[in-house]
C-alpha cells in the first residue's frame, strides 16, 4: 500500500513537472528545427541558425509559460547532448592518425588553453572567458563552448558569454572554411597533411568536412578524423577544469548560504568518459552509436536554441571588440601552432 501511494505521488509529481517543462522544451525544439530547415536548405550553419533564431524570441524567456521549459533545456537538455558525444570516440582514431599527428592535436589543445589564459587579461577579460573562448578554439567550438560554460562559475553575464562565444566561433569556422583551402593549396600540401591542418585548426565539425572534402576525399576524410580526436579532448579538458575550478573557488562566509562548491565530477563529464570507453571497446553497436550521435546533434541544437532565448543583442553587445580581438587571436595561435609542428615534423615544406 505504501508503495503504490508513493508510485501515484510520483507520478503526480512527475506530471506537474512536464506539464511545466513542455511549452519551453518544445518551443526550443521548434527553433532547433527552423534552424536546421535553413542550414539544409540554404548551406547556413545550424547553430549559428538556431542560436539566432532564439535571439529574436528572447522576450518568451522573461515571463510566461515557457520560461521554465526553457531554462531546463538550456541546462539539462545541454549536458544530455553532451554526454551522448562520448559515443562517437574511438581508439581507431588514433591509430589512423598515428602518434606524432595525436601528440601534436593535444599539444595545440593544451597550448591554445594556456595562450587565452594568458593573453585575455591584456583584452581586459578574465579567467571565465578565457576559459571559455580558448576551449572552444581548441576543442570543438560551440560544443566545447557549452560543455565548458555548464562547469563554470555562473554570474550575470554568463549567459552572453556563451552566445557570443559561439556566434563568434561559428562564424570564424566558416570563414577558415574559405579560406584554408585556397592556403593549403598555396602551401602545396598532400591531402593527408591538409586534411590534418584543417581538422585540427577549424572550430567547428560541419565546416572541417565542408572545407576537407572541398579538397579531396583522402582531405576530407583525414579532416574529419583529426576532428573527432579533438572532440575527444572535450572530457580530459572539461574534467580537469571542473577539478581546478572547484578546488580554487572560494566562498566568503556571507556567500555560503547562497553558493555551492562545483561538484567534484559534473554528472555529464562522467557520462561522456563512460559511454567513450564502451565505445572504444566496442561494447556498443554501431548502429547504436550512429543513431545517438543524432539525438545528441539535435539534442545540443535544442539547447543553443534555448540558449539564445535566454539572450538579448543587447547583452551580446557589451561583450565588445577586445573579445572579438580574443577570439581571433587564439584563431591565429592554433594555426600558426599547427603549422609550425607539422613543418617540425617534416610534412611542411
Amino acid at each position: 500500500m505504501a508503495i503504490l501511494t508513493f508510485a501515484r505521488r510520483h507520478s503526480a509529481r512527475l506530471g506537474t513537472n512536464l506539464q511545466l517543462l513542455a511549452p519551453g522544451l518544445l518551443l526550443s525544439a521548434l527553433v532547433a528545427v527552423a534552424g536546421q530547415f535553413i542550414a539544409e536548405h540554404y548551406g547556413a550553419p545550424a547553430m549559428l541558425m538556431a542560436l539566432l533564431f532564439g535571439i529574436a524570441l528572447n522576450f518568451l524567456s522573461l515571463e510566461g509559460r515557457c520560461v521554465a521549459g526553457i531554462s531546463f533545456t538550456a541546462r539539462q537538455v545541454l549536458r544530455f547532448g553532451i554526454a551522448l558525444l562520448g559515443m562517437r570516440i574511438s581508439f581507431d582514431l588514433a591509430a589512423e592518425l598515428g602518434l606524432p599527428a595525436v601528440l601534436l592535436i593535444v599539444a595545440s589543445t593544451a597550448a591554445t588553453i594556456g595562450f587565452g589564459l594568458i593573453a585575455a587579461p591584456l583584452f581586459g577579460h578574465r579567467y571565465r572567458f578565457a576559459f571559455l573562448s580558448a576551449g572552444s578554439v581548441a576543442i570543438c567550438g560551440a560544443s566545447a563552448a557549452m560543455a565548458i560554460s555548464a562547469i563554470l562559475p555562473q554570474d550575470e553575464r554568463s549567459e552572453e558569454r556563451l552566445v557570443f562565444t559561439v556566434v563568434g566561433v561559428t562564424l570564424l569556422s566558416t570563414v577558415a572554411m574559405i579560406l584554408y583551402p585556397i592556403l593549403m593549396a598555396m602551401m602545396g600540401l598532400e591531402d593527408r597533411e591538409a586534411g590534418i591542418f584543417i581538422g585540427a585548426t577549424i572550430h567547428d565539425v560541419a565546416q572541417v568536412v565542408g572545407a576537407g572534402f572541398s579538397i579531396s576525399d583522402q582531405a576530407g576524410e583525414m579532416a574529419t578524423v583529426t576532428k573527432l580526436l579533438r572532440v575527444a579532448m572535450l572530457a580530459p579538458v572539461v574534467l580537469v577544469g571542473s577539478l581546478i575550478l572547484r578546488r580554487t573557488q572560494k566562498v566568503s562566509g556571507d556567500d555560503q548560504a547562497e553558493q555551492k562548491r562545483p561538484p567534484l565530477l559534473p554528472l555529464f563529464v562522467v557520462a561522456f568518459v563512460v559511454l567513450a570507453v564502451f565505445n572504444a571497446l566496442h561494447l556498443i553497436p554501431p548502429a547504436v552509436s550512429e543513431a545517438s550521435s543524432s539525438v545528441s546533434r539535435w539534442a545540443l541544437l535544442t539547447a543553443i536554441a534555448a540558449v539564445g532565448m535566454k539572450t538579448s543583442l543587447r547583452d551580446i553587445a557589451k561583450v565588445g571588440v577586445p573579445a572579438i580581438a580574443l577570439l581571433v587571436g587564439e584563431t591565429l595561435f592554433i594555426a600558426g601552432f599547427i603549422a609550425l609542428g607539422l613543418w617540425g615534423l617534416g610534412w611542411l615544406g
